[in-house]
């Protein structure tokens, strides 16, 4: 391959860097030192070597090959000395023949991307990061609570206790305070139905009759266990929510109007202000659109923030998704036009919350039930969740507010639209449709 000149590249100062797990390999222009392929090792002391040297080089852009999670501080180094960092995905430079080396890894690297033939990988600023990390940290916190929570329900069958039978959530007010006395060393079935919440549909008899069991000392060993797991992940719980506060209150930069809160220290007013500090992050409020609730909000906030200016237009944004149908055509045939399957976190919240539109009166809901009737489940959920997406986009970079326009209204729309196709289909076909009732 011919070499071309400088002022026809693309990126004619751009470098390459092939990450690893003990040491990195990093590639320069050929003719801007005598030896344009080094080799750093993986300390932090490396890493500024690395920036250093890539500075004297007079390098701008870096492409570094995403691994693992080796590439992350590589990454932070280099975007703090000012360097742009491009993350590539290695799938885009998997293919290229001739690579048996990590040396010519990294320089088949800073070749493709001089040419400008790579696509650098969306990360969301140094803020949202911050909120991502410590939303994905309570993320794994709950999961481990209720992995916990399992193994007490085990306990407590083993022990013939069965709580389960008589109390839809083992760990709310009634089943806790349960579950709490009988660690205290309570083993009298009526104490401890005493504890009985008066909103629980099961009588105090029958909850005494299920906590008549076998008390073997080795069950209730696991369940004081369990429960002193669960309270230690609650506390962790508690700082991930108490650091996330602190960092919505420092990221909001808009007032936005909610309507009037509810009565203090009610659920529903730790709710609204749940809602008030994620509309004022994003300037909008994101719970509006049918589906969307708190939790799915969150966890596309923190996932992508509240900027997407790193998305050209809605359609990269929701191909970014995996929401956008494969464009696999040959010969003007379309072979197959299946989303990818992606482990992205926004797109599993999109479609939680599409699934959650099937008994909704809205006019998605209306149209979620539209798509069920014409395809199977499954695609209809994808595609409520690719316009949910695209609502979404919408609203943060516009800024406009989401109103429902109902199901009635959005039935009357497909009815006019139907009507009008087959006003057209029968024009072409030579006729004239009148409706019912009208003189031919």
């Amino acid at each position: 391959m011919a070499m071309r000149k400088r002022e026809d590249l693309v990126f004619p100062n751009a470098a390459g860097i092939d990450v690893g797990a003990s040491s990195h390999w990093a590639a320069v222009p050929a003719d801007v030192t005598d030896a344009p392929v080094r080799e750093f090792g993986a300390m932090t002391d490396d890493l500024n070597a690395l920036a250093d040297w890539l500075l004297a080089c007079g390098v701008d852009t870096v492409a570094l090959e995403s691994t693992g999670v080796y590439w992350i501080p590589v990454y932070e180094v280099l975007e703090q000395r000012g360097l742009s960092v491009w993350l590539v995905d290695a799938r885009q430079v998997k293919y290229v023949p001739g690579r048996k080396s990590d040396v010519q890894d990294c320089q088949w690297l800073q070749r493709l991307m001089s040419y400008g033939l790579l696509r650098a990988a969306f990360r969301p600023g140094r803020d949202v990061c911050v909120m991502r990390a410590v939303m994905r940290q309570r993320e794994v916190l709950l999961t481990q609570q209720a992995s916990w929570v399992q193994r007490m329900q085990k306990a407590l069958v083993q022990m013939n206790i069965q709580l389960t039978e008589v109390i839809t959530d083992v760990m709310g007010a009634t089943g806790q305070a349960i579950i709490r006395d009988i660690v205290a060393g309570e083993r009298d079935p009526r104490a401890l139905a005493r504890h009985r919440n008066p909103r629980v549909k099961a009588s105090e008899r029958d909850i005494a009759r299920a906590l008549s069991g076998n008390w073997r000392d080795e069950h209730l060993f696991v369940l004081g266990q369990a429960l002193a797991m669960y309270d230690d992940i609650g506390r962790h719980i508690a700082a991930c929510d108490a650091q996330r506060d602190e960092l919505l209150a420092a990221a909001s930069n808009a007032s936005v109007d909610l309507g009037r809160a509810p009565r203090a220290g009610t659920k529903a007013r730790a709710g609204h202000d749940m809602r008030q500090s994620l509309a004022n992050w994003a300037g909008v409020d994101l719970t509006r659109i049918n589906g969307l609730g708190l939790d799915s909000a969150m966890t596309i906030l923190s996932e992508i923030g509240p900027d997407l200016k790193h998305f050209a237009n809605v359609k990269h944004f929701c191909s970014w998704l995996g929401l956008a149908p494969a464009t696999k055509i040959s010969g003007g045939r379309v072979i197959s036009a299946r989303t990818k399957r992606s482990a992205n976190r926004v797109r599993q919240a999109l479609k939680l919350a599409a699934m959650s539109l099937s008994h909704s009166d809205s006019a998605l809901g209306a149209f979620y039930r539209r798509l069920c009737s014409r395809m199977d489940k499954p695609r209809a959920n994808t595609a409520t969740a690719h316009k949910l997406a695209r609502m979404v986009y919408f609203m943060l970079t516009r800024g406009e507010d989401f109103v429902d326009q109902g199901q009635q209204r959005y039935e009357e729309q497909q009815h006019q639209r139907a009507v009008a196709a087959l006003q057209r289909r029968a024009t072409a076909l030579g006729f004239q449709i009148n409706p019912l009732g009208t003189p031919a």
